[in-house]
Protein backbone atom coordinates (compact mmCIF):
# COMPACT_ATOMS: atom_id res chain seq x y z
CA UNK A 1 0.00 0.00 0.00
CA UNK A 2 1.30 3.32 -1.16
CA UNK A 3 0.71 6.52 0.81
CA UNK A 4 0.55 9.91 -1.42
CA UNK A 5 2.72 13.08 -0.01
CA UNK A 6 0.20 15.66 0.90
CA UNK A 7 0.47 18.52 -1.91
CA UNK A 8 2.96 21.03 -1.32
CA UNK A 9 0.37 23.70 -0.48
CA UNK A 10 -0.61 21.57 2.58
CA UNK A 11 0.44 23.50 5.79
CA UNK A 12 0.42 21.51 9.32
CA UNK A 13 -0.55 23.30 13.24
CA UNK A 14 2.29 23.54 15.26
CA UNK A 15 1.24 22.06 17.66
CA UNK A 16 1.63 18.50 15.48
CA UNK A 17 4.92 19.23 14.50
CA UNK A 18 5.04 16.91 12.28
CA UNK A 19 7.64 16.24 9.75
CA UNK A 20 8.03 17.10 6.04
CA UNK A 21 6.85 14.18 4.98
CA UNK A 22 5.22 10.84 6.02
CA UNK A 23 6.83 7.58 7.14
CA UNK A 24 6.84 4.85 4.50
CA UNK A 25 5.22 2.57 6.99
CA UNK A 26 2.04 3.03 9.84
CA UNK A 27 1.48 0.87 12.26
CA UNK A 28 -2.23 -0.57 12.45
CA UNK A 29 -2.26 -0.99 16.05
CA UNK A 30 -3.67 1.50 17.91
CA UNK A 31 -2.97 2.76 21.68
CA UNK A 32 -5.69 5.75 21.48
CA UNK A 33 -7.12 5.50 25.01
CA UNK A 34 -11.36 4.39 25.09
CA UNK A 35 -11.76 7.65 25.44
CA UNK A 36 -9.29 10.19 23.51
CA UNK A 37 -9.07 13.83 24.41
CA UNK A 38 -10.29 16.49 21.80
CA UNK A 39 -6.61 16.98 20.88
CA UNK A 40 -6.00 13.75 20.18
CA UNK A 41 -10.01 13.04 18.06
CA UNK A 42 -8.11 15.70 15.94
CA UNK A 43 -4.97 14.27 15.41
CA UNK A 44 -6.66 11.14 14.40
CA UNK A 45 -8.73 13.04 11.85
CA UNK A 46 -6.17 15.06 9.84
CA UNK A 47 -3.91 11.50 9.82
CA UNK A 48 -7.29 9.68 8.40
CA UNK A 49 -7.46 12.41 5.66
CA UNK A 50 -3.93 12.57 5.26
CA UNK A 51 -3.71 8.46 5.19
CA UNK A 52 -6.20 8.97 1.51
CA UNK A 53 -4.40 11.31 0.09
CA UNK A 54 -7.18 14.41 0.70
CA UNK A 55 -5.88 17.56 1.48
CA UNK A 56 -6.27 19.17 4.60
CA UNK A 57 -9.41 21.85 4.45
CA UNK A 58 -9.43 25.23 6.14
CA UNK A 59 -12.23 23.61 8.46
CA UNK A 60 -10.24 20.99 9.24
CA UNK A 61 -7.38 23.33 10.28
CA UNK A 62 -9.70 25.67 11.93
CA UNK A 63 -11.62 22.50 14.01
CA UNK A 64 -8.08 21.04 14.87
CA UNK A 65 -6.72 24.31 16.16
CA UNK A 66 -9.81 24.66 18.18
CA UNK A 67 -9.25 21.51 19.92
CA UNK A 68 -5.87 22.46 20.77
CA UNK A 69 -6.27 25.88 21.98
CA UNK A 70 -6.18 25.34 26.20
CA UNK A 71 -8.78 26.78 28.47
CA UNK A 72 -7.41 30.07 29.98
CA UNK A 73 -6.29 29.90 33.56
CA UNK A 74 -6.48 31.95 36.38
CA UNK A 75 -4.12 32.62 39.34
CA UNK A 76 -5.83 33.06 43.00
CA UNK A 77 -3.42 34.76 45.12
CA UNK A 78 -3.67 33.89 48.63
CA UNK A 79 -3.18 36.40 51.59
CA UNK A 80 0.51 35.88 52.88
CA UNK A 81 -0.10 34.19 56.45
CA UNK A 82 1.90 35.86 58.75
CA UNK A 83 3.73 34.20 62.03
CA UNK A 84 4.83 35.52 65.27
CA UNK A 85 8.29 34.37 65.37
CA UNK A 86 8.25 36.15 69.69
CA UNK A 87 10.84 38.52 71.00
CA UNK A 88 14.13 38.47 69.49
CA UNK A 89 17.12 37.32 71.67
CA UNK A 90 19.00 39.65 73.70
CA UNK A 91 22.85 39.21 72.90
CA UNK A 92 26.07 40.34 74.94
CA UNK A 93 26.73 43.72 73.32
CA UNK A 94 22.95 44.85 74.39
CA UNK A 95 23.49 43.69 77.59
CA UNK A 96 26.99 45.62 77.48
CA UNK A 97 25.02 48.60 76.14
CA UNK A 98 22.56 48.80 78.43
CA UNK A 99 24.77 48.72 81.70
CA UNK A 100 26.92 51.69 79.68
CA UNK A 101 23.68 53.34 79.49
CA UNK A 102 22.64 53.13 83.27
CA UNK A 103 26.36 54.40 84.18
CA UNK A 104 25.54 57.07 82.05
CA UNK A 105 22.59 57.92 83.11
CA UNK A 106 23.61 58.03 86.42
CA UNK A 107 26.77 60.45 85.36
CA UNK A 108 24.23 62.99 83.94
CA UNK A 109 21.72 62.98 86.76
CA UNK A 110 24.78 64.04 88.93
CA UNK A 111 26.08 66.64 86.85
CA UNK A 112 22.91 68.07 86.18
CA UNK A 113 21.89 68.55 90.04
CA UNK A 114 25.28 70.16 90.59
CA UNK A 115 25.10 72.17 87.64
CA UNK A 116 21.28 73.64 89.10
CA UNK A 117 19.55 72.14 86.08
CA UNK A 118 16.36 70.11 86.24
CA UNK A 119 17.66 66.46 87.23
CA UNK A 120 14.20 65.58 88.31
CA UNK A 121 13.35 65.44 84.91
CA UNK A 122 17.00 63.95 83.64
CA UNK A 123 16.51 60.83 86.12
CA UNK A 124 12.34 60.61 85.14
CA UNK A 125 13.66 60.25 81.50
CA UNK A 126 16.53 57.83 82.29
CA UNK A 127 14.49 55.51 84.30
CA UNK A 128 11.78 55.75 81.56
CA UNK A 129 14.95 54.10 78.81
CA UNK A 130 16.20 51.61 81.02
CA UNK A 131 13.64 50.14 83.49
CA UNK A 132 10.69 48.23 82.02
CA UNK A 133 8.05 49.95 84.55
CA UNK A 134 4.82 50.38 82.12
CA UNK A 135 6.22 47.76 80.28
CA UNK A 136 6.69 44.30 82.64
CA UNK A 137 6.86 43.60 86.72
CA UNK A 138 10.27 45.18 87.68
CA UNK A 139 11.89 43.60 90.62
CA UNK A 140 14.37 46.14 92.24
CA UNK A 141 15.85 45.84 95.39
CA UNK A 142 18.24 48.71 96.08
CA UNK A 143 21.34 49.37 98.18
CA UNK A 144 20.54 52.10 100.26
CA UNK A 145 17.04 50.96 101.33
CA UNK A 146 16.33 49.29 104.45
CA UNK A 147 12.42 50.41 105.63
CA UNK A 148 11.34 49.76 102.17
CA UNK A 149 13.89 47.25 100.64
CA UNK A 150 11.69 46.21 97.46
CA UNK A 151 10.43 49.14 94.73
CA UNK A 152 8.00 47.87 92.34
CA UNK A 153 6.56 50.89 91.10
CA UNK A 154 8.36 53.98 89.16
CA UNK A 155 7.72 56.32 91.85
CA UNK A 156 9.49 54.40 94.28
CA UNK A 157 11.95 53.84 91.97
CA UNK A 158 12.30 58.00 91.53
CA UNK A 159 12.10 58.12 95.12
CA UNK A 160 15.28 56.41 95.75
CA UNK A 161 17.26 57.34 92.43
CA UNK A 162 16.58 61.13 93.28
CA UNK A 163 15.41 61.90 97.08
CA UNK A 164 12.16 60.81 98.58
CA UNK A 165 11.76 65.04 100.02
CA UNK A 166 10.99 65.98 95.97
CA UNK A 167 9.06 63.19 95.02
CA UNK A 168 5.64 62.51 95.88
CA UNK A 169 4.98 59.90 98.29
CA UNK A 170 8.76 59.71 98.71
CA UNK A 171 10.02 57.76 101.28
CA UNK A 172 12.09 59.33 103.80
CA UNK A 173 14.90 56.83 103.69
CA UNK A 174 16.00 57.73 100.58
CA UNK A 175 18.65 60.40 100.35
CA UNK A 176 18.97 60.54 96.06
CA UNK A 177 21.32 57.41 95.36
CA UNK A 178 21.88 59.26 91.69
CA UNK A 179 23.10 62.31 93.05
CA UNK A 180 25.20 60.30 96.19
CA UNK A 181 22.93 62.63 98.48
CA UNK A 182 23.97 66.06 96.75
CA UNK A 183 28.17 64.99 96.28
CA UNK A 184 27.34 63.47 92.76
CA UNK A 185 28.94 60.88 90.99
CA UNK A 186 31.91 61.09 88.15
CA UNK A 187 32.39 57.66 87.19
CA UNK A 188 30.60 53.75 87.30
CA UNK A 189 32.94 51.24 86.36
CA UNK A 190 30.83 47.86 85.79
CA UNK A 191 33.07 44.81 85.70
CA UNK A 192 30.58 41.68 85.13
CA UNK A 193 31.10 38.09 86.93
CA UNK A 194 29.36 36.70 84.35
CA UNK A 195 26.17 36.93 81.75
CA UNK A 196 23.74 34.42 81.20
CA UNK A 197 22.16 35.00 77.95
CA UNK A 198 18.08 32.82 77.49
CA UNK A 199 16.34 34.62 74.08
CA UNK A 200 14.65 37.17 75.27
CA UNK A 201 16.00 37.61 78.59
CA UNK A 202 19.35 38.34 80.01
CA UNK A 203 21.22 37.91 83.21
CA UNK A 204 24.17 39.79 84.45
CA UNK A 205 25.91 39.49 87.96
CA UNK A 206 29.09 41.32 88.80
CA UNK A 207 30.11 44.52 90.45
CA UNK A 208 30.57 48.21 89.89
CA UNK A 209 32.54 51.11 91.33
CA UNK A 210 31.45 54.66 91.75
CA UNK A 211 33.71 57.57 92.05
CA UNK A 212 32.31 60.43 94.18
CA UNK A 213 32.16 63.42 92.02
CA UNK A 214 33.30 65.60 95.61
CA UNK A 215 35.43 63.81 97.19
CA UNK A 216 36.74 61.06 94.65
CA UNK A 217 36.32 58.48 97.38
CA UNK A 218 35.11 55.10 95.07
CA UNK A 219 32.03 52.72 96.63
CA UNK A 220 32.00 48.90 95.68
CA UNK A 221 28.50 47.51 95.43
CA UNK A 222 27.71 44.16 93.95
CA UNK A 223 24.95 43.68 91.36
CA UNK A 224 22.42 41.13 89.58
CA UNK A 225 20.54 42.87 86.79
CA UNK A 226 17.82 41.31 84.43
CA UNK A 227 17.33 42.45 81.06
CA UNK A 228 14.16 41.14 78.57
CA UNK A 229 12.73 42.44 75.49
CA UNK A 230 9.77 44.76 75.50
CA UNK A 231 6.56 45.20 72.99
CA UNK A 232 8.42 47.67 71.60
CA UNK A 233 11.54 45.83 70.54
CA UNK A 234 13.64 47.79 73.54
CA UNK A 235 15.78 45.77 76.38
CA UNK A 236 14.78 47.06 79.67
CA UNK A 237 15.98 46.26 82.85
CA UNK A 238 13.11 44.15 85.00
CA UNK A 239 14.81 42.86 87.81
CA UNK A 240 18.16 45.06 89.70
CA UNK A 241 19.57 43.92 92.87
CA UNK A 242 22.43 45.87 94.46
CA UNK A 243 24.01 45.32 98.04
CA UNK A 244 27.18 46.15 99.38
CA UNK A 245 30.22 43.77 99.78
CA UNK A 246 29.56 41.61 103.54
CA UNK A 247 31.90 42.77 105.99
CA UNK A 248 32.03 41.58 109.77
Amino acid sequence: LVFLAPPPTTTYPPQLNRPTTLPSRLHLRSTTPPHPTPLRSAQMKLQSLLRFGKTVTSTARRQLSSAVRRPRTTTTLMPARSFSSGPAPISETEVLECQAKWANAIKTISKTYLDKGDYIGTAGEAAGELYGYGHSNVLFKPTKAAEYPFRPTAGEAMSYFVGGEVVDGGYSEDGGFAINGGKGWKEVIFTNHQIDLNGPVAIAMGSYVFTCATTGDEAKVEYTFGYKRNDDGKARIFLHHSSVPYSE
